[in-house]
């Protein structure tokens, strides 16, 4: 299916045999294995830790507000009880909850392995692209050498472009070798429409009934799609979408990409393998994920926002389904190496936090254990707002001698702080091993990360929240 308000070139296989493969339901196999594996009774199931994670967080919670008794009388001697709870419950309470819950549950994550079943569906990969230029040849040569057993489609939609995305584009798929099961177009769209747009017009041109989204300067690793897709015929039956693992490709540049290797191998992948032992990934990002086609048209596919990812992934929440996390799918994508594009990005993705807030409030009030983590980000408004009015500020003056905001109590957190990184580099540096990969020494980006990369982060999600509560004009920033 061509699309007319689009230049359209192909490159199909030289197999024209290649068709999808049509077996009984993975679903049903997944069943049927699951009765007869004794993996999940070796372990809690995902009721039981949710549990006793809550009870350890509470605990925890409890515990810091004990210890914090001093502190709370002597701040709100200079100031009044309402700002010194304020004050404290988001320095101190909030994050120490959440903290303990997270390192509890990945101490008890024993996640099934993925299940190979005996076909593979075919599966169609859109690869959304705006002035990708630079990137466009490395993202295409990785889908080239996936190992997939299935058919699989590449449709490269240009958003417009205003480099040379689509020559670089044409020149790579004339020179690559793409296996015999797949085939690739090129779908030029000569107007900038957004990202939503371009995605929903290939899913309307889409041949399979598997859909992945790729960013156009991500690199998939070799076995990406295949383990991917593995872990949606594992997971359970409501599955209808799975978020991909992704990692920082660029991070040698300069201290900025350093630090963000860290956030994206420590705080986001730590932050969807917890949500998704709870089946409910709030965020199954653009940059590498897979979705059920039907539950995409379901919800009437990517909405026309500036966090198409989070709205979509909400929309799918609403409707009851589960979206998983395949940590050991990888992709790696560029981030921001300078400043202001990395302002800009994360505001975008605190509007789209509140544009799903926005779209999909009920999900406050579902009786699903995901529920949790959707109250989760309604603290991250005051988190960030206390940060960085009271916070920041109480920091700076500790510099001059006044302890009131920053002082011995919150050098108290560190054991915490220091327990928490060193249990989730045990767990992602597991999915290094096994992946064949070495995490590599980044001192430099770790120190930033841990001790400043919030400083600066914080106060720019609150512009971005900002931005939205005051309806400002939308845009992609970045490019």
């Amino acid at each position: 299916m061509d699309m007319p308000a689009a230049r359209v070139r192909e490159y199909d296989a030289d197999d024209p045999s290649i068709v999808p493969l049509v077996t009984s339901s993975p679903a049903s196999d997944v069943r049927a294995n699951s009765a007869a594996d004794p993996w999940r009774k070796l372990y809690l199931t995902p009721a039981m830790k949710f549990t006793i994670a809550c009870v350890v967080a509470i605990a925890w919670a409890a515990f810091s507000v004990w210890l914090s008794l001093t502190w709370l009388g002597e701040l709100a001697a200079v100031t009044n009880m309402v700002f010194a709870v304020t004050a404290i419950t988001f320095i101190a309470y909030v994050p120490g909850f959440m903290n303990a819950f997270l390192l509890t549950t990945l101490s008890l994550d024993r996640k099934p392995p993925r299940r190979v079943p005996s076909t593979y569906p075919g599966a169609t990969i859109l690869v959304a692209a705006y002035n990708e230029a630079d990137a466009i040849r490395d993202t295409l040569e990785s889908l080239a050498a996936q190992d997939y057993p299935g058919p699989f489609q590449v449709l490269v939609l240009n958003d417009g472009s205003t480099d040379d995305t689509v020559l670089r584009a044409e020149k790579a798929l004339t020179e690559l070798q793409f296996p015999p099961n797949a085939s690739v177009r090129i779908h030029d769209f000569k107007t900038n429409r957004g990202k939503s747009a371009v995605l929903n017009e290939g899913l309307a041109a889409a041949r399979y009934d598997l859909i992945l989204t790729i960013d156009g300067d991500s690199w998939v690793k070799r076995d990406g799609l295949r383990k991917i897709v593995e872990r949606l015929l594992s997971d359970p039956i409501d599955t209808q979408a799975v978020a991909g693992a992704v990692m920082v490709r660029n991070s040698r540049e300069n201290l900025l990409s350093r630090a963000q290797e860290w956030d994206y191998f420590h705080g986001i992948a730590s932050v969807k393998r917890m949500q998704g032992m709870y089946h409910g990934t709030l965020v199954a990002q653009g940059a590498f994920s897979l979705y059920r086609r039907a539950a995409l048209e379901e919800v009437g596919g990517w909405p026309e926002c500036v966090g198409e990812d989070i709205v979509l992934s909400w929309a799918l929440l609403q409707e009851g389904y589960r979206i998983g996390y395949a940590d050991d799918a990888l992709a790696f994508t560029n981030v921001p190496t300078k400043l202001r594009q990395f302002a800009l990005q994360r505001k975008r993705w605190s509007r789209g936090l509140m544009e799903a807030f926005k779209a999909h409030w009920p999900l406050m009030f579902k009786r699903r254990m995901s529920t949790l983590f959707v109250w989760w980000n309604v603290c991250f408004l005051p988190l960030d707002l206390v940060y960085t009015l009271v916070f920041i500020p109480g920091l700076l003056l500790a510099c001059f001698g006044y302890f009131y905001i920053a002082g011995p109590l919150t050098v108290a957190v560190l054991p915490l702080a220091v327990l928490w990184n060193g249990i989730i580099f045990r767990v992602q540096s597991g999915v290094y091993a096994r992946e064949g990969l070495l995490v590599r020494r980044n001192i430099g980006g770790f120190l930033f990360y841990a001790l400043a990369y919030s400083l600066l982060m914080q106060p720019v999600c609150v512009w971005g929240y900002l931005s939205e509560l005051l309806g400002l004009r939308k845009t992609w920033d970045t490019k």
